[in-house]
């Protein structure tokens, strides 16, 4: 098995440094249209942990908590259905994140599509909705190249 992997964002820079900025923009729209930091984290964590990458769950674990997000609700991500610690939009957002992390299964599911948009207003949809495209993306380029996780630190564990 092959331990190095073509690194993408350094062998293509310019593809790389366009999702990024795409990313940037993503942050932007989700900020302007009353998607706040708690949300947008919550909803990137839960694809990257669908998704199996350590690597952006761990970025999303970091800014979640910046945004004031604890660590019993973290470990809660996994089971938000049965937990009971999550808002009606933070279990739509949730939901949604599902449904485009698992595209190719089902596509938005009518049930979905209705939930989620009753919660919702279109402009919060459109941007939960691009913040799930844009960490999928993440997560394939991440994975792909098993980008490593290093060991948190001593000073950083707490």
């Amino acid at each position: 098995m092959s331990e190095t992997r073509v690194h993408l964002s350094k062998t293509e820079p310019a593809a790389y440094q366009a999702l990024d900025a795409f990313s940037k923009t993503v942050g932007q729209i989700c900020a302007a249209n009353g998607i706040d930091d708690r949300l947008k984290e919550l909803v990137m964590i839960h694809c990257s942990q669908l998704n199996g990458c350590a690597y952006c769950a761990r970025i999303h674990v970091d800014r979640a908590v910046a945004a004031g997000v604890d660590a019993d609700t973290l470990t809660r991500i996994p089971t938000w259905r049965e937990s009971g610690v999550f808002s009606e939009r933070e279990r739509a957002a949730l939901e949604l994140a599902e449904a485009f992390t698992f595209i190719s299964e089902d596509g938005i599911s009518d049930e979905v599509y209705d939930q989620v948009g009753s919660v919702f207003t279109e402009k919060e949809y459109a941007a939960l909705s691009w913040a799930c495209v844009s960490i999928n993306a993440f997560n394939r380029i991440v994975i792909a190249g098993r980008y490593p996780v290093p060991p948190r630190g001593p000073q950083a564990a707490g």
